[in-house]
């Protein structure tokens, strides 16, 4: 499937990265498992996994922040990663109801990866797919969950897919097919050049309030264009997760200050944070390494506050531009009760050029 810039559109100023997605900041990567079944009873649902760090690499720590801008929804391991400013471990993405499998089985598997580990906190978060997907069946299992961390560690650097996959499967945005998406930026600060990279699970959101980088899409591309889902409720419901990282030199600190940045591509593609949404961000920084069981001072480097100003709109671009390629990606999909949620034509959009 086409991406964005696939379709023409080039969003902000901001060059992007090799790959355009977030695995450009070099030892992250993203693994998806899917599931799709019609029966006994319908799945449109799966996981997706981030890995901060290489496997060899995961006794170092990245400094982390997260932002909630409306809190209709989870993210274990939030409390510790806000206290502490650390992040460690895969971050996992899936639907609101089997948030504990995968945050369990990732509790497993660092415990079979590091056998005098007594004490993990992952972080998982969710977006609500049970417009598609048959939620209450619970069909995610612990092989599953299993397969997306292997996907991750398959496939370091590489290129991620979008649209109905993974976490993304049976999520839907603006009253479109919505899921995953990726983008990536290059800044230029000093002599030196850094990425920002954007995963995020989008389904959130009012058909009327789409916008593509000022462009009024949803009131282009309405119901009568395109059919809404036949429950209203959707537009006012679901949430988005907003995953950046990052390989400039931040702190704690200035990693929350990033990710408060992710509300900003959020608003430019049409959200407004409604009442029942949950629209959680997180961003990390490879780029300072803390040892997980040192008991020594050590030495890290950061950028000053008054450079920060590029990141920050670079991020923006990134988010924005990530929702809507997980727009372009996604499939029109039939589900759970019959439920059919269209995709946004690609036809269409190329006319607002």
């Amino acid at each position: 499937m086409p991406r964005l810039r696939d379709l023409g559109f080039t969003i902000g100023t901001s060059p992007t990265g090799a790959l355009n997605a977030i695995t450009d900041v070099a030892g992250v990567s993203v693994g998806h498992h899917t599931v799709v079944r019609d029966g006994p009873r319908v799945a449109r649902t799966g996981v997706t996994i981030v890995n901060p760090r290489p496997s060899e690499q995961r006794f170092d720590l990245c400094y982390g922040g997260m932002h909630s801008f409306n809190g209709n929804g989870e993210m274990t391991g939030s409390h510790w990663l806000d206290e502490s400013g650390l992040l460690g471990g895969p971050i996992g993405i899936t639907n609101t109801h089997q948030v504990g499998l995968v945050r369990d089985v990732l509790v497993a598997a660092e415990v079979e990866r590091d056998a005098t580990s007594s004490w993990c906190l992952p972080i998982v978060g969710e977006t609500y797919d049970g417009f598609l997907n048959d939620i209450d069946a619970f069909h995610l299992t612990a092989g599953d969950v299993r397969a997306a961390i292997d996907d991750a560690d398959a496939h370091p650097d590489g290129a991620v897919a979008e649209g109905n996959v993974g976490g993304g499967t049976g999520m839907v945005c603006h009253e479109f097919k919505g899921g995953i998406g990726t983008s990536s930026r290059l800044v230029i600060i000093g002599d030196a050049s850094y990425t920002i990279g954007v995963l995020v699970q989008a389904n959130y959101g009012a058909r009327e309030h789409l916008r593509l980088d000022g462009r009024h899409v949803g009131t282009s591309i309405d119901g009568n264009s395109v059919p809404l889902p036949t429950d209203p409720a959707v537009a006012g419901a679901g949430s988005i997760i907003v995953i950046m990282a990052t390989d400039a030199p931040l702190l704690a600190d200035q990693c929350k200050r990033l990710a408060r940045r992710a509300t900003v591509g959020l608003a430019r593609a049409g959200g407004t944070g409604g009442n029942g949404s949950g629209d959680i961000f997180l961003a990390f920084s490879t780029a300072n390494r803390v040892q997980m069981h040192s008991s020594a001072p050590f030495d890290v480097t950061s950028l000053p506050a008054g450079v920060m100003t590029p990141i920050f709109n670079a991020a923006a671009e990134a988010v924005e531009e990530s929702i809507w390629n997980a727009l372009c990606a996604a499939e029109t999909m039939t589900g759970h009760l019959g439920r059919t949620v269209h995709a946004i034509p690609h036809d269409r959009l190329t006319e607002l050029r």
